[in-house]
This record gives C-alpha cells, structure tokens and sequence, in this order.
C-alpha cells in the first residue's frame, strides 16, 4: 500500500460549523506510536522542523491546506522548512485528538502564528486529518500518506485561481531553497502521483459528506 499515491487517501468532509476550538480535556487517548506521530506533527505546525519529523510523510504522500497543495514529500519538506523563515513564532494553543482508527487520526488545532515582517500575531483553529500509511499504521514510526488542514466548513474543490496559487507555490518554493535539509528530499520529486482529484464544490455533492464535528 505505500506505493499507493496519497491522491488516493484523501479524507473528504463539509462541517456543519467553521468553529474547531479543540478542548484537550476531551482528547482521546492515543497510543504511543500514535502520540509520538501527533507530537511530531504539531512540533512541525510550531515551526520546529527537522528531516526526522518530515519522515513523517511517505515520499508519495499529498500535504493539503488553504494556501498549499504540496502532492511529494520534496514539495512537503519545501513548506515545512520555510515555515521559520516567515513567521517569528508558531505556538500551539492546544489540540483535541477526535477520531483515532487504525488508518486515520483527527484533531481539531489551535495555533498562534507571529509574523516576521509584519509584528502581528494570528490565532488559527483548523481541523487536522491525518490518513496513514497502510504499511506502517501499526509500527513504532508511522507515516501519513494524505495531510489535510481546513480552516473553514468547507472542504477543498481543487478548482479555480485559488487552487492554481496553491500548487503554484507548493512546486515552486523548494526549488529556491538552498537548506540541505529540503535537498534530502529531492529524489521524492519523482515518487508516484496521480492527476489531482477535482469536485467542482467544497460542500457535501463535492463528495464532501456533512460532518458534526461540534459534539466531539
């Protein structure tokens, strides 16, 4: 299964509510592999990459948020590594771990984003959907195959200029980036893909299933 493009595990869901203020309190317990996995994802979200936490991702895996569409680990290691060059600071809020099955995790996340250029500071919640790599669900070091943080009730229709901007960006940015950290991941470039899935809406006939994530 880990030769699988990511394209393939994509998570598709429209909330019924935009609000994802995770409460800790009711997190759900995870296993070790499984902590250490989130703790290295959050650990990235708090601009603290290393080549060992973008490790995280198999090379054919698919990263997929509101300003990104990043579908190889080389793209992957490009945003994660450029994260501190654009913000000061990430600090993260607090997170709420809400579904934990064998090839799936969500939490819903807040994070505190501080600009470099700019002295402003955004405070972000986000649903975070982790879909695992088949092969290594169950190991000490489990990868993640598909990424998606959204912002919003709605999901992604990978159509129109917005979308364009997030694929734009996402191949280019680590072609200009010099840190041997990112050239590590080069050789991903040319891991297995497949044409970008497209659904025309963000809403539930996108093949985005209406979700209540408010009572978890």
């Amino acid at each position: 299964m880990s030769s699988v493009p990511g394209e393939n595990f994509e998570p598709r869901q429209t909330a019924t509510s935009e609000d994802y203020t995770p409460d800790p309190s009711k997190s759900l317990p995870l296993e070790k592999n499984r902590q250490a996995l989130v703790d290295d994802i959050i650990a990235l979200y708090s601009c603290q990459p290393t080549v060992e936490r973008v490790k995280r991702y198999t090379p054919n895996c698919v990263y997929d948020d509101q300003f990104v569409y990043a579908n190889d680990r080389y793209k992957m290691a490009g945003q994660w590594f450029a994260l501190p060059k654009l913000f000061k600071a990430s600090v993260n809020e607090g997170y709420q771990v809400i579904k934990n099955e064998r090839d799936f995790i969500q939490f819903k996340n807040k994070q505190s984003w501080t600009f470099r250029i700019i002295p402003k500071t955004a405070t972000i919640t986000g649903l975070v959907s982790l879909s695992l790599d088949p092969d290594t669900a169950d190991s000490d070091f489990i990868q993640v195959k598909y990424h998606k943080d959204q912002a919003n009730d709605k999901d992604y229709s990978h159509e129109g200029l917005g979308f364009t901007f997030k694929k734009f960006q996402a191949d280019n940015v680590a072609k200009y980036m010099s840190q041997p950290e990112v050239k590590e991941f080069e050789a991903d470039k040319n891991a297995g893909k497949e044409h970008v899935r497209k659904y025309g809406t963000g809403k539930a006939e996108g093949d985005a299933p209406t979700e209540d994530f408010t009572k978890q």
